[in-house]
Order: structure tokens, then sequence, then C-alpha cells
């Protein structure tokens, strides 16, 4: 008898208990630049309204009801329906679940894309809210780049790219997209001098790649440093494909710039690494551009910057 109530309630807690959302293990990130632009617009314009429509909101009700396309109409049909009285999980409804996967999945993606900023310009500090991180291109400096995530590579080993090449000249000043501490930097035989970035999240790894031979890094950064979004970091190059250190062994001057989303720590050194295709992010972060200059003192940003959705940045 003491046995069954035992089972029972056993059976009781078990059922009460929460759930545990399993990890994320991966994403197919393949949401247009339109459809970003438009929820990022979105987002902006309700940014100081008493019902802020946040785009990722926007975006993860699309996405679950279009198994991730994310096609502008559905977008608009997202931000209109959320503008009503419904919270997004009332208006995903039975695909509440799939709802709660995107919304997580997009928030990795793009959670610190968007906030509180502030810049300083002629001695004062400008606030303003939007898009805060900026092109991996420095501004003033042209590049080109395509859609080549996924595409064939052979050096080492036949695999897959995960990111996108921005073609342009050696040389030009690379900065960092979003803040956060420097994770890796040196050199890597595929990816020759280049540079890790973890987001202060943790979320996102960010990855700079083949740059400049003999000068491939700004001024005196080291591993562990904290960088704000927009601050030099290095120089684009074409080094790589090399055992030996400081090799141009890349035809074509670039840089590779990947993300990589990382849900628990295992995942972010394995065979199963979730790096996103991020080339319609790039477009998107072309509006915003940090201006670098170079002075008697080195080079220096024009406008110095804030994140003013970080209190207080990590040693």
């Amino acid at each position: 008898m003491k046995r069954r109530i035992f089972f029972c309630l056993l059976v009781i807690a078990l059922m009460v208990m929460p759930v545990r959302a399993e990890t994320i293990r991966w994403v197919d990130f393949g949401v247009p630049y339109e459809s970003l632009k438009y929820a990022l617009d979105q987002d902006i314009a309700t940014s100081q309204q008493e019902k802020h429509i946040s785009w990722i909101d926007t975006l993860a009700l699309a996405a679950c009801r279009t198994g991730g396309k994310c096609g502008l109409s559905s977008v608009k049909k997202a931000a209109k329906d959320l503008a009503g009285e419904k919270s997004p999980q009332e208006l995903a409804g039975d695909l509440g679940r799939y709802y709660d996967y995107y919304h997580e999945a997009y928030t990795a993606a793009l959670g610190g894309l968007v906030g509180s900023y502030a810049i300083e310009v002629d001695g004062q500090w400008k606030s303003a809210y939007g898009l805060k991180a900026f092109s991996p291109i420095a501004a003033g400096y042209g590049y080109s780049h395509c859609a080549d995530f996924g595409v064939g590579r052979s050096f080492g080993f036949k695999r897959k790219h995960l990111g996108n090449d921005l073609m342009g000249s050696a040389g030009t000043p690379i900065v960092a997209v979003e803040g956060g501490v420097v994770e890796a930097m040196g050199w890597n035989r595929y990816g020759g001098w280049r540079i890790g970035i973890r987001s202060f999240d943790n979320k996102r790894y960010y990855y700079y790649a083949h740059l400049q031979k003999d000068h491939p890094f700004a001024e005196g950064l080291q591993e562990g440093d904290v960088v704000q979004a927009g601050d030099l970091i290095g120089f684009m190059g074409r080094t790589g494909y090399s055992d030996k250190e400081n090799v141009n062994n890349i035809e074509t001057v670039h840089l590779h710039f990947g993300m990589e989303l990382v849900f628990d720590e295992s995942q972010k050194e394995c065979n199963s690494e979730i790096w996103i295709d991020v080339y319609d992010i790039v477009r998107l972060l072309s509006a915003h551009r940090s201006s670098i200059r170079k002075t008697q003192d080195g080079w220096q940003r024009a406008y110095p910057y804030r994140d003013l959705d970080v209190e207080e940045f990590p040693k």
C-alpha cells in the first residue's frame, strides 16, 4: 500500500514539474533582407509607443506560420497582428511551440543588433534607438559580396563555407560588428590572421578572418580585451591556407565574416557548431557603418560610442 501511495505521489510530482526545454541544436536562418528591414523599421517606429512591436517577435511569429520562410508579406501580417491586443503566443495559437523555438533562435542571432546607444558629437553625447551594431567594413571603404554561404571549400578537407566573404582592398579597416570580448586572436591555418569576439550575452561568436599580412590587428588589441560595437579590430587582407604564419595564400583580398550561435558551451567547438548565413544581416548592417580615421596618434573612431543596454561591461 505504501509503495502504491509513493508511486502515485511520484507520478503527480513529475506531472507538475516544469519540463526543461531541449537545447537548440540547429538553426536554419533564412530571413531575407526585405523582411529584416521591414521588421526593424516597425520596431524603431514603435519604440516610444505603448505597444512596442519587437522585430524579433514579428519575425518569430512570421517564421512559425511559414516554417521559417519569413517572406515580406508574412512579416507585414505578423507586424499588423502584433499591433492588436493579442500576445504573440495567442496569435501563434497551435503553433506556439514553434513560435518559442523561433523566438529563442532569432534572439540568439539578432538579440544584440538593435537597441539604445549613444555617440559623442562635438563633446556631447546623443542617444538614439535603432540599429546599434555596425557593418564589419568601416565607413568610406568600398566592398562587394554575394550569397556564398554553403559553397564548397577544399583546402585541408572538403567542407562548406560557413560565412560571408566581403571583397575589398588590402588594409581596409575592419570593425567589431557588436560589442563583446576578444575570445580568440592569432594565426589559424584556414583563416590566416583572425579574430573571434563573443557577444556580451555569450550567444554570438563573431569570426573575422584573412586579415592583413604583417599588420593584421588594431594596435594593442589582445585576447580578453573588451571592445565596443564599431571599434577598429583589424585590417582586410588575404592571409591563410597555410601552416606557416603570416603567409598570403588566399587569391583574393577579402574579409571572411561569420557568426556562430551558442546555446550551450558544449556547442562552441565541436562537430555540430551552429553557423548561420549572415549575407542578409550584412546587407542590413550596411546602413550603419563606423567612421574610423587615421591620425598622428594612430587609428581612432571619429565618434566615441556607448551601448546603453549594457550596464556594466565585463572585465
